[in-house]
């Protein structure tokens, strides 16, 4: 699915708003609402005398979340997204800064309201087609009531204007860091897994939900900026501002964005058939990471040996200069520490392969439910392991068994692989525990059967969601006998089944 920007907003008209979000300090949106310009009622139906809304459905309002059982007000109900504009008037580090977010979208039903998952930050204005709205903060969600309801079928915008404050971070109890806005020495980058879009901007915040994605991001002299995808134009302002448009090429989820801003140097290279391969580095640490990441070309060519082409139009790696202790599979450029690149060369290479395995299970072929995590999260660990094996690393089978001895304790602690049993998600159980089921996989079909399962996998789901059933469902099909006895105890099970070929394998089970 390869997709253009859409028209832009003339430079002038775009900078003038920014211009008077900075200056005039907008009145922000409260709990008890902005009234729109159109008369209504609380409902968003017409008041008496105003225009009627096409005939159809009678609206209502869209759900605020689609439904995911771990976490329910993710994403949101009641419309697609077709496409994010995102506008960051960037000024300095941990200083907040004018923002604007315009989405496209088509009602999947008819509304008479909609949701987006939007926290944080100062609300001034929304607009629905270019009318005022009314906008209600209720926790992290953006009750938006249009002027008019929307028809089911109808296209709408939604542009949303705030002023984005850096400063503001969230902590999962599951994660060893906080998502949002991440400082850097000299700008920041963002960190939106598993919701923390949220905190950047208003969004349809779901693994499972993607859009293309347009970057405007203005600088002070002397910085970069880069984003997902592809830079479209670098435009210099009056006054030495440097306004950075990039677009994301492929549709994505919004804990997938990356953008950063700092003193970047932009590293060019070629991976397998001469894919594009864009390294974006702090001016201080070109050098010293210069050894792993050039890799990257050896890391492609070994997964594309097992999963296919690689699904994108181009790679790279963002080094960050932050002590956030984990890398991200941020789509089309991973974001991975300077430390994870200044120690152990072993160390480096496994997260280096953990996060572009990513981008075949997890970016490509998406999570359709968060309880599908270890489709994610499993693979990227079973090839990280399996690279590092082959290139010096500890043993996989070694590692595997450790694994296996644990597991029962794992799912009594952390639920089954594919059966969290609570919204903490990112637990050993969703790596190592979740690759355990891919070697049990593969140690009962062979491997030859289970290279087929794999690219398999990637191709027929490529640029779409599925889940666990599916991935049943497709290895018992290439394997050509129904595996669902074999691995719904692997997947949703109390205790861990025997290992296949491993007769001396044991693990004395938990008790509840």
């Amino acid at each position: 699915m390869k997709t253009s920007p859409p028209r832009r907003q003339s430079r002038p008209r775009r900078h003038a708003l920014r211009t008077a979000l900075a200056l005039t300090g907008a009145v922000a949106l409260t709990g008890t609402g902005c009234s729109a310009g159109v008369p209504h009622r609380g409902d968003g139906s017409p008041a008496p005398g105003a225009s009627a809304a096409p005939a159809g459905p009678a609206p209502s309002p869209g759900a605020p979340g689609i439904g995911d059982p771990l976490m329910p007000l993710d994403g949101n109900g009641g419309y697609t997204v077709r496409r994010y504009t995102l506008d960051f008037d960037w000024q300095a580090p941990e200083t907040p800064f004018a923002a604007g977010t315009t989405i496209s979208a088509t009602a999947t039903q008819a509304l008479s309201r909609f949701d987006l998952d939007f926290a944080g930050n100062t609300l001034h204005k929304v607009t629905v087609d270019g009318a005022p709205a009314t906008a209600v903060r209720n926790g992290d969600e953006l009750v938006v009531t249009p002027a008019r309801p929307i028809p089911r079928g109808g296209t709408f915008t939604v542009r949303v204007t705030y002023t984005a404050d850096p400063t503001q971070r969230r902590q999962r109890d599951d994660a060893i860091r906080a998502y949002g806005w991440v400082p850097t020495p000299d700008g920041t980058l963002v960190c939106a897994q598993p919701d923390g879009a949220k905190m950047i901007f208003p969004a349809d915040d779901h693994p499972s939900l993607r859009a293309p994605i347009t970057f405007h991001i203005t600088t002070p002299p002397g910085l970069q900026a880069v984003a997902n995808g592809r830079l479209v134009e670098r435009v210099r302002q009056p006054g030495g501002r440097v306004e950075w448009t990039y677009d994301s090429e492929e549709p994505i989820a919004a804990q997938l964005v990356q953008l950063a801003v700092g003193k970047f140097t932009f590293v060019a290279g070629r991976g397998p058939g001469g894919l594009a391969v864009r390294d974006v580095v702090p001016d201080d640490l070109v050098t010293d990471t210069e050894a792993e990441r050039s890799l990257t070309p050896e890391h492609l060519a070994w997964l594309e040996q097992r999963l296919g082409p690689y699904p994108f139009r181009r790679y790279g790696v963002l080094v960050g200069d932050t002590d956030l202790p984990v890398a991200l599979e941020t789509q089309s450029l991973s974001l991975v520490p300077k430390d994870d690149l200044l120690g152990d060369r072993v160390d480096a290479e496994r997260n280096l392969v953990h996060e572009l395995t990513h981008h075949w299970t997890g970016d490509s072929v998406a999570v359709r439910r968060w309880s599908d995590l270890w489709l994610s999260e499993g693979h990227a660990r079973y090839y990280e392991r399996l690279y590092s094996d082959e290139h010096g690393g500890a043993d996989m089978e070694d590692a595997m068994r450790a694994a296996y001895e644990q597991h029962d304790q794992w799912r009594h602690d952390q639920g089954a692989p594919a059966e969290p049993t609570e919204p903490t998600l990112f637990k050993v159980m969703r790596y190592d525990g979740s690759a355990l089921v891919l070697y049990a996989l593969r140690e009962k079909v062979g491997d030859d059967t289970f290279g087929r399962i794999e690219r398999a996998w990637v191709t027929e789901y490529r640029g779409r969601a599925a889940g666990t059933r599916d991935f049943v469902a497709l290895a018992s099909r290439v394997a050509g006998k129904d595996l669902t006895p074999f691995l719904t105890p692997w997947l949703y099970g109390p205790h861990t089944p025997p290992m296949p070929g491993h007769p001396d394998w044991h693990v004395d089970p938990v008790e509840d």
